[in-house]
Order: structure tokens, then sequence, then C-alpha cells
């Protein structure tokens, strides 16, 4: 393709937005302000699908066991590249669109419409993943369950944009492993006849003191943190059941599943110190840590910049997606867009306000414009999408 042809190509990709503006703007305050948590999403993802079917993409729905999770694809009549973008569109219990994934949503979305209108062009491939549940609960992280089912075969490179207090680069994030521990105990008189019961609450309280015993011997990157999900009925009752729900991190899955093992090892030393039965539920996927591509960094950051972005050297903590599921099949960039302060923290009030400002709604055109022209960059630059599996080639080694 001529540099002239690439010109025109990419100002049509910028005009298709700005056209539609006002349309991705109402969609994303609508998704916001019907928030919806994890594989409940009917609302968002019936808007975003409705608003693909309009521009042609084929659509399949109800997948790898998500409800609420589809596949857009368009395709050219010319071979090419398969370029694919990630949209995540579930809120947060009891908080909303605190994590602005009604941007997200809407962005990926947007950028794949726009790049579709030239990919008779270009030649190729442009698909949208609708991925339910990205803040977990049951059945949660949808990216894991449709990276197991091999649905990212034939893609060449995933992108998304999440909105953040900065505009930076993708960032590390650390691979989970989310888990229930269930204790189940014997009830009895707490007064009467103790001595014929057998505390369930005690292993879940063993549990947790293990595991801040065990804080002393781990690395740095690893985190643990949990919470009682029932611990009782009745201080006179000794609990026949209780429960724990934990999120085990480390910056590889590696590190990650050998916490995870020491961990196992503390509940089943509860289980066996009080008496009571253990049971460990996996209730959600796992997710696996980011895997970073310079070169697919490299791409959207430049396109951000171009688009008047103040590029931030790195982000502040370190979280997980399940992006890294991701990016351990096909190259995938998770980069961030400023909508708000810079010390603007997610899973808050003032990050769901942020989601639907002024500011907001800014970040999520130019979003949208970054995705879509660093995807063009994907479909017409040879170089650049052979650095980038390149460098997905050499982090898998």
């Amino acid at each position: 393709m001529s540099v002239i042809t690439s010109d025109i190509n990419r100002k049509h990709i910028l005009e298709e937005i700005d056209k539609n503006r006002e349309t991705y703007i109402t969609i994303s305050h609508e998704i916001h302000a019907n928030p919806e948590i994890g594989n409940q999403e009917y609302f968002a993802s019936g808007k975003l699908i409705s608003l693909l079917e309009q521009n042609g993409f084929s659509i399949e729905k109800d997948i790898a066991g998500h409800e609420t999770g589809f596949i857009a694809r368009k395709k050219s009549e010319k071979e090419g590249p398969s370029v694919a973008f990630l949209a995540e569109y579930d809120a947060l219990p009891g908080l909303g669109h605190a994590c602005g994934h009604n941007i997200i949503g809407t962005a990926s979305t947007a950028a794949a419409i726009s790049l579709s209108k030239v990919i008779d062009q270009t030649g190729g491939e442009v698909v949208v993943f609708g991925t339910p549940a990205e803040e977990g609960g049951p059945n949660g992280s949808a990216k894991a369950s449709f990276a197991k089912a091999g649905l990212f075969s034939g893609v060449d490179a995933a992108l998304m944009i999440h909105p953040s207090g900065k505009t930076a680069p993708t960032s590390p994030s650390l691979a989970v492993d989310p888990l229930d521990f269930q204790y189940y105990g014997r009830p009895a008189h707490a007064a009467a006849s103790p001595e014929k019961g057998i505390n369930a609450l005690d292993g879940v309280i063993l549990l947790f003191n293990g595991i801040n015993a065990l804080r002393q011997q781990l690395p740095g990157d690893v985190r643990i943190h949990g919470i009682i999900t029932h611990g009782g009925e009745a201080p006179n009752i000794i609990p026949g059941f209780a429960s724990a729900r934990f999120f085990i991190r480390a910056s590889t899955r590696k590190r990650c599943e050998e916490t995870t093992e020491k961990v196992r090892k503390i509940a089943e030393g509860a289980a066996l110190a009080t008496g009571a039965e253990l049971k460990v539920v996996q209730y959600q996927n796992e997710i696996d840590n980011l895997i970073f591509n310079k070169p697919l960094n490299d791409a959207i950051s430049e396109e951000l910049a171009a688009l008047g972005e103040n590029i931030s050297g790195s982000r502040e903590g370190i979280g997980s997606t399940d992006a890294g599921n991701v990016s351990h099949v096909i190259p995938t960039v998770h980069a961030y867009i400023k909508i708000g302060p810079d010390d603007l923290t997610a899973h808050t009030d003032q990050f769901r306000e942020a989601a639907a400002s002024e500011l907001g709604d800014k970040s999520l055109i130019t979003a949208a414009k970054a995705l879509a022209l660093t995807g063009f960059r994907l479909l017409t630059e040879k170089e650049l999408l052979q650095s980038v599996k390149e460098a997905q080639a050499e982090a898998d080694q």
C-alpha cells in the first residue's frame, strides 16, 4: 500500500469515528447508567452487538459458557492478517462502572467498526471479542474461557485500552488463583455441649493465621488477600460450616501455582487441627500474568501520543486482568488512557463518575482512534506485524 493510500485510509478511519462520536458516547453513557455484573451484561452486550450488526459484522453469541459473550467478525475478500479488539462491559457489584468498562467496550467496538470501513483496501479480518465478567465472580474472567476454548486461533494480535488516571503503556499484571476454602464441621450448643461440636469457623481462622505466618517467607511480588464469606449462624451455635474466599497473586503463573500449593497445605493443616473436613473450590477462571510485547506496545503508544496524549512512563500499583490469558496465546496490548486526575483510583465512586465525565467521553473517542490506527498498521505494515510475532515467540521461550 502506498504512503498516499495509507494516509487516505488513516484519515477515513478518524473521520468515521468523529462522524459517529455522539452515537458512541451515548452508548457508553447508557451502559454506564445500566450497570450489570459479570455474566449478566445483557443490556451492554446487546447494545454493542446491535451496533456491530448494523455495520455488517457477523455475530456469534453465547460463547464458551458465557451467555453474554460474543464474537463479531468482518472479513475482506482479500487475504490478510486478523486483528482483534477486546471488549469488556461488566460492572462492579455495588459500585457500578467504577472501572470504566463502559468505555472499554464502546471504544473497542468503535475501533473495529471504523477499521472495517477500509478493510476492502487493506485485506484481512477485524474481530471483536465480547468478553464478560472481567471483574470475576462465579464463572468469571471470560477471556480465560475463550483462550481455553482456542477461540483466538488464527488471530494475529489483540488490542484494548483501559481507562485510568494516566495515559500509559501496557504495564505488568499479576497471575491469580481464585479459591474458596470451605470447612465442614458439626454444630452443637456452644455452652451446653461444646465437646460434641466441630468448629468449622476455627478452621477458617487457622487458615488466616497460617497465611499470615507464611507472608514472612514470600517473595515481594506475591499478594494473598481474602475474606470470610460465611462464619456461622449465631454465637451460641458452634458453626457447622464456614468458608473463606482468597485471591492468590504473583508475577508469573509458575510462582502463583507454587504459592497456591503452600496455601492449600495450610488449609489442609487447619482442617486436620480442628477435625473439620475441607473442600477447595476454584470458583472462577485462573488469570495469567500479561506478557509484554514491546513492538505492539510501542505502536499503540505512538498512536496515542500522535493524538495528543501525554504518555506516562508507568502506572502505580499492579493488579490483574484476564487479558493476561490472551497474551499467553497471541500478542496482546493492554494500554491505559487518562479519564481523570493523576491520582484517580479504580473501584471508587470517583472513578465511576470519571467514566461518564466530559474527559471520559473525550478519552473514549481518543482510545477508539488509537486502537483503530494501531490495528490498521498491523493490517498494512508487514514489518511491524513480523516484529510483533517475533517478540511473542521470544517471550514464549
